[in-house]
């Protein structure tokens, strides 16, 4: 077998391979004999149609079906040999293939690039050093009272914060319009639910009111139809809620800690607080770490794989839209190569640096990993046993335990500074920023 191998641009690579006519012409020879012997044909005995007739019927077909798979053995056997390491299938095309002649093809491919590390200790991390204090666990009881709250009924007008429940029927120049219509719809006074103007005509009413509100639909609303539309709501209000805060005891028992136990409440919370935290903090690290090894690197990435990771992604945010695919439209490829790109590109750097300094993943550490992931499940011994029973998730699972060893392996190299943040600065980042502004 020859083998030439051309650069065209970049990590393309064309290899151009010639196979001795016999290694095809052997081969197909074999199996039109095997087709002679088992083929039933008009006017001959079985077993003896001439190799002739088996040629002139199938010949063109066995060769082409023979010169297929030898191209493809031969691809990577020549790939073998020059030491090659291909990124995407191959782009194969004969040359020539006629009988009695060599064959020779083509194989055009994008190859793996080589990743030259940078000095890790250049790369500097900031880490945030936070803890759950006993004010926090006060915030967040608070919040899970108002969360869980009961709405009770009660005879009185509504005010702000009541909840009222209301039919309502839109009709704009006295024509009804789509989506303007409900039942028994329950309304959060000053929640800025509806169009502006909505709510605040239903403070001050009662059950059994019967009124028509009068708004305006923004020029930018979303349903272009009524957009910037005067509307009117013809609307019953049959109950007006005031919400009532419950109790600690009350909440245990709504979130099924054993005989309402306040204690135990505060415990349980607490421990969640701070695995969300140490989750958020070791988050944080990584972000960090990941944009130093994008920044500090650069390398050609094979474009099969950036155009592989865009396909992902497109796959991915069409299942977040609830997985109608074939209602949706074909989402542009230009709003997903950006991440694509940086995905693939980290996905090559963390993959040399396993390699070069033999990263591996333990049964212990995946073992403590698939713990982790389990815990916020109410039964995690189901939850473990399911990635236990999936090779494929299993091996999802070995793939973060790699990846969180490359981050440790990197951060111990790092320059590392720390800072201090309170719970609220962790968790609410947003927050923080809205109120500076």
């Amino acid at each position: 077998m020859q083998v030439s191998i051309e650069t065209t641009n970049g990590l393309e690579r064309k290899l151009t391979v010639g196979v001795p006519a016999n290694k095809v012409d052997d081969v197909a020879n074999s199996r039109m004999k095997e087709l002679a012997r088992t083929q039933r044909i008009n006017g001959f005995r079985p077993g003896k149609v001439p190799l002739t007739v088996i040629k002139k019927r199938f010949g063109t077909h066995v060769r082409q079906e023979v010169v297929s798979e030898v191209m493809q053995r031969s691809f990577y056997e020549a790939i073998i040999q020059e030491k090659l390491q291909p990124a995407g299938a191959p782009h194969i095309e004969p040359v020539v293939m006629e009988e009695g002649k060599d064959l020779e093809f083509t194989a055009t491919f994008e190859i793996y690039p080589e990743i030259e590390l940078q000095d890790f200790s250049t790369i500097s991390i900031e880490k945030v050093a936070s803890e759950v204090q006993d004010d926090d666990l006060s915030k967040m009881l608070d919040t899970l009272r108002e969360q869980q709250a009961n709405w009770v009924e009660v005879k009185r007008k509504s005010k702000e914060g009541d909840q009222v429940i209301i039919d309502f029927t839109g009709t704009i120049d006295g024509e009804e319009f789509n989506g303007g219509k409900a039942d028994d719809f329950a309304l959060l006074l000053g929640s800025s639910q509806m169009i502006p103007g909505f709510e605040d005509q239903l403070i001050g009413t009662k059950a059994g009111d019967e009124l028509n509100v009068t708004v305006t639909f923004p020029e930018d609303y979303q349903n272009k139809d009524v957009a910037g539309k005067e509307a009117v709501f013809a609307t019953k209000v049959s109950k007006v809620n005031k919400k009532e805060i419950l109790k600690m005891g009350e909440l245990a028992d709504k979130l099924g800690i054993a005989d309402s136990s306040v204690a135990t409440l505060k415990s349980d919370i607490r421990k969640n607080m701070e695995r969300e935290l140490g989750q958020v903090l070791k988050s944080k690290v990584k972000e960090q770490v990941m944009d130093a090894l994008v920044e500090k690197h650069e390398f050609d990435i094979p474009k099969s794989m950036i155009d592989q990771e865009v396909e992902n992604l497109k796959q991915q945010a069409l299942q977040q839209f609830g997985g109608q695919m074939a209602s949706l439209p074909d989402l542009p490829s230009e709003l997903f190569e950006e991440k694509a790109i940086k995905r693939v590109k980290l996905g090559l750097i963390v993959g040399e640096v396993i390699k070069q300094n033999k990263i591996s993943a333990d049964k212990d550490m995946v073992k403590t990993k698939l713990e982790e992931l389990a815990a916020v499940y109410e039964q995690p011994e189901e939850v473990i046993n399911y990635y236990l029973s999936d090779e494929n998730k299993l091996n999802e699972v070995e793939q973060l335990v790699l990846e969180d060893s490359v981050i440790d392996f990197i951060i111990d190299k790092a320059k590392s500074t720390e800072v201090s943040m309170s719970f609220d600065e962790v968790m609410n980042p947003d927050k923080e920023t809205s109120e500076e502004a």
